[in-house]
């Protein structure tokens, strides 16, 4: 462009000078012929500024970049002195500008490098400006598609993919304001680029944890073709459906099942890392004789060596949780009806004894080992070949606890509730888990999404966490520079909530310590979270201030809005004003990646692929 012809552009776009500069806020008095909503210029309308509209402001040569918050008018002195005119002449419209960057070559960069002087030059952005300013994909990077400008229709939104996901996600916004479908889009975007690419299935790695069933349906092509990710639709409500893989050294380890059964940190914690960490019962429960006589020491430690204090039934509670333990044995439930008909406690001596056809039998001498324990447990008939890796660590439990009880050990207030907090949850866990340890020659599939529809409260809550934070510590402890993972939540409010009546406040330190650590520490070790909710108030603060970028749908509890104003310094009061107005489908988009907040219409997926989450058309179903 020659001399003439920027002069000829910069005096069209040129609307008016700096009046007032109050740290990042600057006051801009408008040119009253840049009063009107177009300019014309070589045959071309042209967007005057508005609220909304970003404008160049020109210091020698620095060019400063700012948006328009809002506008006021007030009278010109000047012009009213004067008798003759027209009464817009006495109109000064004067703009609002928040600066937010500035110019280094021909490369826009956030922040404020220098502050405008008074009656400096503002002018309208030429074409390129704008285009860099909304210009997210940094060098080197490679370009997704996500949408389209609200304010600037045509003007295509593209973001880089190490920007983008190779940063935490946050995706809110209140139901039917496109939240899902904003998630879905971004994933599409990615695994259609890289879905056909040896070493992003190598090396990425994707969890999707999906609470609402969105986003599988009876083909499961949502996001991506089926071929492409593995999806595992767990329930708790009977059998026939999936079951999720789990490693035999996963089951093995003490902290699974202190996250699985809500251990307490003081007690049941170090009870249960003994437990299952117990070598000696380990190897016994596997061997038919062994389990046997077990259960006969039990027995008689029980009768013999217990503290009286307890309650007289502690034999037959034993048994019985032998028997739940392995499949409702038969004999062991003889054996219970037996010693519940037959075993009796002598209150004055303080000793248990065997009564059938007028014999009676204490506990105290020689004959209750030889003729009646001994016999009645050698009848026993146990298949050990039959018990699962979560039957065996079940009898490591109660054996352990029993024998901890009996012995005076350990106090049954502080463990009996750990004991029936298990009792209810282990056939549920067997009903969504299995032990296996994938094939290598199966060939690798970078998406996995885990249903959690049609699971139970305990289930919804727990199986999630133990999930991520064994990926997390699996990555940690690898820290393999060249594995990447992203664990996705949907509806995150779920697990991350910080607000819950249904659980102590030190598990739920707990949980949500897990999840604070996986976003301030996950970054080293390659694994990022991508969350999803409808109620940023219920997700702790410190998780939504982690977050690098945000993709903010409509929000209208005013709770929400001061969660997300009070945790994310990207935006500006302008945005945080749209919140509660934007249609379906558009989002504030802000964040690390972004040079300025943007308001973005999300593009299009192909029906095929969308979430299942679409609102029912009633008058469809009347008619």
């Amino acid at each position: 462009m020659d001399t003439a012809e920027q002069i000829s552009e910069d005096s069209i776009l040129q609307i008016g000078k700096v009046i007032a500069v109050r740290g990042r806020l600057v006051e801009v008095k408008v040119h009253k012929t840049k009063n009107t909503s177009h300019l014309v210029y070589k045959g071309e309308l042209l967007k005057n500024v508005s609220v909304g509209s970003y404008i160049k402001i020109v210091k020698g040569f620095t060019r400063i970049i700012g948006k328009v918050d809002g506008e006021f008018i007030g009278e010109d002195k000047l012009a009213v002195r004067q008798s003759y005119g027209s009464s817009r002449e006495r109109i000064s419209r004067v703009l609002n500008v928040s600066l937010l960057g500035f110019f280094r070559g021909s490369t826009f960069e956030r922040g404020i490098k220098e502050m405008p002087l008074l009656d400096n030059e503002c002018y309208l952005l030429h074409n390129y400006e704008f285009d860099q300013v909304h210009n997210f994909i940094r060098s080197g990077d490679e370009p997704i598609e996500i949408g389209t400008l609200s304010l600037e229709k045509g003007q295509t939104i593209r973001v880089g993919v190490n920007g983008l996901f190779a940063s935490h996600i946050g995706i809110f916004g209140n139901t039917g304001s496109g939240k899902s479908y904003t998630l879905a889009k971004l994933y599409r975007e990615l695994f259609e680029k890289y879905k056909k690419s040896r070493k992003f299935r190598k090396a990425a790695s994707f969890l999707l944890i999906d609470f609402n069933g969105e986003y599988v349906d009876k083909k499961d092509d949502v996001i991506i073709e089926k071929k492409y990710k593995r999806i595992y639709k767990l329930s708790t409500r009977g059998k026939g459906r999936d079951r999720l893989p789990m490693a035999l050294e996963t089951i093995r380890d003490p902290e699974f099942w202190v996250v699985f059964l809500e251990a307490t940190e003081k007690t049941q914690t170090p009870f249960l890392r003994r437990a299952v960490g117990n070598s000696y019962l380990s190897a016994r429960i596997q061997d038919e004789s062994e389990l046997k006589n077990l259960i006969g020491r039990m027995v008689l430690s029980a009768t013999t060596e217990g503290d009286r204090t307890l309650e007289k039934a502690v034999v037959t509670n034993f048994l019985s949780e032998v028997r739940n333990a392995i499949h409702d044995n038969v004999n062991l439930g003889a054996l219970i009806e037996d010693f519940k008909a037959h075993l009796k406690f002598h209150n004055q001596q303080g000793t248990f004894y065997y009564q059938s056809g007028g014999l009676t039998t204490y506990s105290n001498q020689p004959a209750f080992k030889d003729n009646i324990v001994d016999p009645k447990v050698a009848a026993l008939h146990i298949n050990t070949n039959e018990l699962s890796e979560i039957d065996q660590i079940r009898l490591q439990i109660v054996i352990q606890y029993y024998d901890d009880i009996i012995r005076g050990f350990s106090n049954k207030e502080h463990l009996a509730p750990l004991i029936k907090r298990m009792d209810k949850r282990l056939d549920d866990l067997k009903k969504v888990i299995e032990v296996s340890v994938p094939p290598a020659a199966v060939r690798r599939k970078n998406l996995t999404i885990v249903s959690l529809k049609e699971v139970n409260v305990h289930i919804r809550k727990i199986l999630p966490l133990m999930l991520c934070k064994k990926l997390y510590n699996d990555h940690k402890t690898a820290n393999d520079e060249t594995n990447y993972l992203n664990i996705i939540i949907d509806e995150a409010h779920n697990i991350l909530s910080e607000n819950s009546d249904r659980e102590s406040e030190q598990w739920k330190d707990y949980r949500l310590e897990t999840f604070e650590e996986i976003i301030k520490e996950g970054r080293k070790f390659g694994v990022f979270l991508t969350i999803a909710s409808q109620r940023p108030a219920d997700i702790s603060p410190t998780i939504i201030s982690q977050l690098h970028n945000y993709f903010l749908h409509r929000l209208i509890n005013n709770e929400d809005i001061r969660a997300v104003e009070k945790t994310i310094s990207f935006l500006d009061r302008l945005s945080f004003e749209y919140l509660p107005i934007l249609p379906t489908g558009s989002c504030i988009f802000a964040g690390l990646l972004a040079n300025v907040p943007v308001v973005i219409d999300i593009g299009r997926i192909d029906t095929r692929f969308e979430p299942k989450n679409k609102t029912i058309t009633l008058i469809d179903k009347w008619r």
